[in-house]
């Protein structure tokens, strides 16, 4: 399994109840029903991911993420993760709040538009960038709304969410000393775990103040 799926498995705690929002094939939800007895459910919306999710033996059910969260009821899972897909939502900001109605707790991963290369890029080239982790064009990019992770910590304060933990990687999926430095500016792709204050936190699951992001 990818580094950055392992690193968000590590802050599952067993037994939850997950929802996976664009889940893919299903690798990470196999993982924890295998590992961590967690009972869960992918949502997905391309026809070949399900039909792998299916082989795989991951209960899924096909829904555009844009429109169909409303059927979830509040509180309904301990954890709700979005991977690389936060960004392609038409309402990142309505998607958060749904994931934090619907889970006790939300796990999301997106690429870090700040990171040093992409400023680099826009500055020299004037061009929007393209990269490993960004490898579209601009006129064909599902991502259409691609942020920092200081936008993300403002959003989360907007909202009235908290940073429970976090951390950034490089495009191998790698946490490096020098990134948790500067990760704005170093990390290319981040992952924070977030809650709202007074939700009954899962057992087990960490409590750590995320540090803000800089530069």
């Amino acid at each position: 399994m990818r580094a950055d799926l392992q690193i968000i498995a590590d802050w599952i705690p067993v037994g939850s109840r997950i929802l996976d929002l664009g889940c893919g094939d299903g690798t990470l939800l196999s993982w924890l029903r295998e590992h961590k007895q967690v009972s869960g459910l992918g949502v997905e919306i391309d026809q070949d991911s399900i039909i792998r999710c299916i082989e795989n033996g991951v209960p899924v059910v096909q829904k555009n993420l844009d429109t169909g969260l409303k059927n979830f009821r509040d509180k309904s899972f301990d954890v709700v993760i979005m991977s690389q897909s936060l960004q392609q939502m038409k309402a990142p900001h309505k998607t958060l709040d749904e994931m934090l109605r619907i889970g006790r707790e939300a796990i999301v991963t997106f690429p870090n538009f700040g990171y040093w290369n992409t400023r680099r890029y826009l500055f020299f080239l004037g061009r929007m960038p393209m990269s490993k982790i960004l490898p579209y064009s601009w006129f064909d990019t599902p991502n259409i709304h691609l942020c920092t992770c200081r936008d993300f910590e403002r959003l989360c304060r907007d909202q009235k969410a908290r940073i429970r933990q976090n951390t950034v990687l490089d495009s191998q999926h790698q946490s490096r000393r020098i990134i948790r430095w500067l990760p704005n500016l170093l990390g290319e792709i981040a992952i924070y775990h977030v809650d709202k204050p007074g939700t009954d936190a899962t057992p087990s699951a960490a409590a750590n103040t995320a540090p803000e992001a800089t530069a």
